[in-house]
């Protein structure tokens, strides 16, 4: 997808707390190309930055969604404070602080080292480095990694016609010799292969998304951190 394709939420944090956008100054992911979009924290004030995908039925989606990126917590001012993430079923474009829109996220955990983790709440929040059922998180990978590793990752949100919503997740592992973020080998995520949020809201505590914007977004809560993502691909369900 094209820079062109995506709108910022509004009630994020400004241009003057993280700076954003494509650059070539960090090295892309296996079969990435030239650029890569990040995102840089330069005061210690806590917030989000996130963007959706805005095109026509897309802006939001009807039913469910699936999204896939490449993504990495940058080298920063320190390890832990951040978190960069990809989200689907958003309920509205407006971030904002108390507590702003929710969504379903897949995303790197605020820890040091981090892992994959699925958390459903307030995207201002991101991924908290935290186990389920703390936080939201809602399920993790059983591999840890540390930063400045490219991962690239999908979640899948299908809306069953019962009113439950089954959420997979897959990983396409880029330390396999030949591995490209351009022609993935989609694996289950170890450890959390899938999640259903039943329609009765046992399961995650509250009653699931079933529609919504999906996209991308960092989180912070300091100074100098730093998240990059590559390869975005959204499609929608019928």
């Amino acid at each position: 997808m094209a820079e062109a394709d995506w709108t910022f939420f509004s009630d994020g944090l400004d241009t003057a707390s993280v700076l954003r956008g494509v650059t070539s100054g960090e090295t892309p992911p296996p079969g990435g190309g030239s650029f890569v979009f990040g995102m840089n924290s330069v005061v210690t004030s806590a917030g989000a930055v996130g963007l959706f995908a805005a095109q026509v039925n897309f802006a939001p989606m009807a039913k469910g969604m699936s999204i896939s990126a490449a993504i990495k917590r940058g080298v920063s001012g320190g390890p832990t404070n951040f978190s960069p993430f990809i989200f689907c079923g958003a309920q509205n474009n407006v971030l904002g602080s108390s507590p702003g829109t929710k969504g379903y996220m897949l995303g790197l955990a605020d820890a040091d080292p981090h892992w994959i983790t699925l958390v459903k709440g307030p995207l201002v929040t991101g991924t908290p480095g935290a186990q389920p059922p703390q936080s939201g998180v809602l399920a993790v990978g059983n591999e840890t990694f540390l930063n400045n590793t490219w991962l690239q990752i999908r979640l899948d949100m299908i809306v069953n016609t019962n009113g439950d919503v089954i959420l997979q997740m897959f990983r396409n592992d880029l330390t396999v010799v030949g591995a490209s973020v351009l022609t993935p080998t989609w694996e289950p995520l170890p450890g959390a292969a899938q999640f259903v949020d039943d329609a009765l809201g046992v399961n995650s505590g509250s009653a699931p998304f079933t529609s919504g914007y999906g996209g991308f977004g960092f989180a912070t809560k300091d100074v100098t951190r730093r998240s990059y993502f590559d390869q975005l691909v959204v499609s929608r369900q019928l």
